[in-house]
Order: C-alpha cells, then structure tokens, then sequence
C-alpha cells in the first residue's frame, strides 16, 4: 500500500470546526457538481444531449470506433446504466453500435455523420462555461488537473485511518 501524506490534525480547541458542513471537501465537491451539471444543462439541451450522453460523445470525438467496455471504465458507468444511454444516442442517429469482427462478444461504438457534425457545435461550451465559472481557460485545466490528482489519491487510498 502506498504511503499517505501526513495531513493537518484539527486543532484541540476547535475540534468541533472541522464538523461544520462548509469545512467537508466532500460537500464542496457534491455541491460544485450541480451547480456545474446545472450550467451544462441549456447549454447541452440545445444540443439534444443530456449530460450523460455528451460525456459518451466527448469520449468519441477523441477516439471514435471504442469498445462499449473501454467507454464504461473511462466514464466509471456500469453497463446497466451504459446501454440504454447509448441506445438514446443511436436512436437519435448519432452514433451506431457494432459487433467487432474479430470478437463477437466486443460491442464497438462509432459516430455517425450527425455525431461527428454535432462535434462543431459542441466546440462552444468549454468557453461558455470559463465564463460562467469566471475562470480563465488555463485556471480551469489546472483546476481540472488537480481534481484528477485528487481522484487518484483517492482510488489509491483502500484504508482510512480509525479513531483512537
């Protein structure tokens, strides 16, 4: 197991500071989830997307042909949750599932034309929301940065420590 960094105690005199909720990362985080997944949302409708399918989209416009299980490790969706998105998004003609050829047990994803043309419109947003955020381009990568060192921190750590 990996080492954890040390990390500030609370101070004995105000051990009751550190229950407040404004003080838990944990709320921070959830709360700055919806108010972002809220700021998607017109953005993302004007596409006909909602916020799940334009992650799966997202994903496409990098590499397009993936597997259904490399795009459910990338997006930590199970395939219970994974299928029917992904069957909204073909019934809406944006993309097209198909059985690889080489083994049938592997389901690939591809975009259609409508899909790849979609790609164009959805270069709008990443502005849209630096101005919502008030951030600047670069203050939003680095922000992005750090909550991905974030979850790796966290996937690497199996054992909180206990209460003495």
């Amino acid at each position: 197991m990996r080492t954890r960094k040390s990390s500030p105690k609370p101070t004995p005199s105000a051990p009751d500071e550190w229950l407040r909720l404004d003080r838990q990362l944990c709320f921070a985080l959830y709360a700055s989830s919806l108010a972002m997944t809220k700021q998607y949302k017109p953005l993302l409708a004007a596409l006909g997307l909602t916020y799940p399918q334009y992650l799966v989209m997202l994903l496409l416009w990098e590499q397009d042909g993936v597997s259904v299980s490399s795009l459910g490790q990338r997006l930590s969706l199970d395939s219970g949750t994974l299928t029917p998105l992904l069957k909204r998004l073909e019934a809406n003609a944006l993309i097209s599932r198909r059985r690889a050829a080489d083994d049938e047990r592997r389901v690939d994803i591809f975009l259609s034309a409508a899909g790849q043309a979609l790609r164009e419109e959805a270069r709008k947003i990443p502005p849209q929301i630096a101005c919502a955020t008030a951030c600047s381009m670069e203050e939003i990568h680095s922000l992005t940065q750090r909550l991905h060192q974030l979850r790796e921190q966290l996937s690497l750590t199996t054992d909180l420590p206990t209460n003495p």
